[in-house]
């Protein structure tokens, strides 16, 4: 057995040596240098120019709400009119305000008769010329004469003591009676200003019924039908004013210097490609956004067609006075590389990577504010493939046109 087996056993081990022989690793080739394109960081004289996204608001925007209580009758506006200033918009019935206007008028005339006037208008300045007070005073003056005939009788002896105490006491009651209708006819004036006051704020509620639009807009919410019941403050209509329509954005604090009231901005809105229109600012913030440092800016933008509407998003550029000297590079010269700006420094067939940062663009070339020197090469293309050290080959020759084939 042993000797059969034997030769079995050394083939299988010459099968698997076989199996198991790789073929031999050969070394890669060394990379070559990247070839790149190159151009140098440039100093050139540029207009500054605010650039910021914002939103379109109305010019005015109101809630136009019910003053009084009552039922809707009538309804006049919907979503989309155009209103104009005073137009009415809805009417609440008047039925009820009107017996509370009759009420009230009523009793400022019987208030008026008690004073001797005839017109609502009409006042008192002296409250003694009043009905009551000139007959009250007319009673004090017959008493007052009175008690000076009985004293003068009474010295000469013709009148006795019961007399002049007769009159003594009823000079004190017309007193009295007086002091009360100075007093009385002073309450009456008070009253009679309280009917004036009450009916003056009837026929205001009279008035309230009718509903009227503050100003000239359009509708942008109808928010009441006919046969409602409204209550004082019930919303009923939503008016805007889109002519002219505001524009606001946010702009960052270190650009306040060159921002001013009545420059023109040039605003772009995506439902108007390719279509500029004209704005100018009128207001802007005295203070600064402390979380993201930036302030707004209103520019109005004349909207005569209503083709703008509240709520869009909009872009502003708005050139400004400010000129300077800064430093540029073509914008695909910079890569985004682990949450920093960078820029490749060629220097004897090498690159060396450099953080940079970044300001403001301009067309196809950024603004560098730190990282770069004047006139220092940088790569401008394959920068996806450099690091520092990274070997480069400069080629700056423009490419040539395909050949076109006959």
């Amino acid at each position: 057995m042993r000797a059969i087996l034997l030769p079995s056993v050394t083939l299988f081990a010459v099968f698997l040596g076989g199996c198991n022989r790789q073929p031999p690793v050969q070394a890669k080739p060394a990379p070559g240098p990247v070839p790149i394109s190159t151009t140098s960081v440039a100093v050139r004289e540029v207009q500054r120019v605010v650039e910021s996204v914002g939103t379109l608001f109305p010019y005015e925007e109101a809630i136009v709400s019910a003053e009084i209580e009552g039922r809707v009758d009538d309804v006049k506006a919907d979503l989309g009119d155009a209103v104009g200033k005073g137009q009415l918009l809805i009417h609440v019935s008047d039925e009820e305000q009107k017996y509370i206007l009759q009420q009230n008028e009523a009793q400022l005339r019987q208030a008026l008769e008690r004073l001797g006037l005839k017109d609502e208008n009409d006042r008192i300045d002296d409250v003694r010329k009043a009905p009551e007070v000139r007959r009250a005073q007319a009673d004090l003056t017959d008493a007052d004469q009175r008690l000076k005939r009985a004293r003068t009788l009474v010295d000469q002896g013709i009148s006795s003591q019961a007399d002049l105490d007769q009159a003594v006491a009823r000079f004190s009651a017309a007193q009295a009676a007086y002091d009360s209708s100075l007093n009385q006819a002073r309450n009456m004036i008070q009253m009679v200003e309280q009917f004036r006051a009450q009916l003056q704020l009837q026929r205001k509620k009279m008035r309230d019924t009718s509903v009227y639009a503050p100003f000239a807009g359009l509708v942008k919410e109808r928010q009441v039908s006919l046969g409602q019941f409204v209550r004082p403050n019930t919303p009923l209509f939503t008016l805007v004013k889109i002519d002219p329509i505001r524009l606001r954005i946010e702009v960052p604090e270190r650009m306040a210097p060159w921002v001013r009231n009545g420059q023109t901005a040039d605003v772009f809105l995506e439902a108007f490609e390719g279509q500029s229109f004209k704005g100018r600012i009128w207001r802007i913030s005295p203070t600064v956004d402390q979380s993201k440092r930036t302030f707004i800016v209103e520019a109005l933008i004349d909207n005569p067609g209503g083709k703008l509407k509240p709520g869009s998003y909009a872009r502003a550029r708005i050139p400004t006075d400010k000129m300077e000297r800064i430093k540029l590079v073509p914008a695909r010269a910079v890569g985004y590389v682990f949450g920093s700006n960078k820029a490749f420094v060629v220097t004897n067939g090498s690159v060396d990577a450099r953080d940079v940062k970044l300001g403001d663009r301009f067309a196809a070339d950024v603004e560098i504010l730190e990282g770069l020197d004047e006139g220092q090469v940088i790569a401008t293309s394959n920068i996806q493939r450099l690091d520092s050290g990274v070997k480069v080959e400069v080629n700056n020759s423009p490419a040539k046109p395909p050949s076109r084939t006959e």
